[in-house]
C-alpha cells in the first residue's frame, strides 16, 4: 500500500511542479491554487507512504527521483528545454542515488 501512495504522491507533484510556469510567478491565481492543492496533496499522500511503513529515507529519496526524471522529461517534449550532457547525467546519478540507497535499506 506504501508503494500505491508513493506512486500517486510523485505523480501528483509532477502535475503541480509542470503547472509552474503557467503560474506566471505566482500572478496567476488560478495556476497558482492548482499548485498549492498539488503540493499540498502530494506531501499528504508521501506521508500516508510512510505512515504505512516506508522508510523516510526510501521514500523521499525515490519521490525526489522519479520526480525529477519524469520533470526533465517533460520539460524536453514538452516545454521547449533544451536536453544537454549535464542534465543526462544529472538524472543518471540521481537514479543511481537512489538505487544505492535502496540497496542499503534493511528489507
Amino acid at each position: 500500500m506504501a508503494f500505491l501512495f508513493l506512486a500517486g504522491a510523485i505523480l501528483v507533484e509532477v502535475v503541480a511542479t509542470s503547472m509552474l510556469k503557467s503560474t506566471d510567478g505566482f500572478r496567476r491565481l488560478w495556476p497558482t491554487l492548482g499548485c498549492i492543492a498539488g503540493y499540498t496533496f502530494a506531501i499528504w499522500l508521501l506521508a500516508l507512504s510512510i505512515t504505512h511503513g516506508m522508510q523516510v529515507s526510501i521514500g523521499y529519496a525515490v519521490w525526489s527521483a522519479v520526480g525529477t526524471t519524469l520533470i526533465v522529461l517533460i520539460g524536453v517534449f514538452f516545454l521547449d528545454e533544451p536536453i544537454t550532457l549535464a542534465k543526462l547525467v544529472g538524472v543518471v546519478l540521481v537514479i543511481a542515488g537512489v538505487v544505492t540507497l535502496n540497496l542499503a535499506a534493511p528489507h
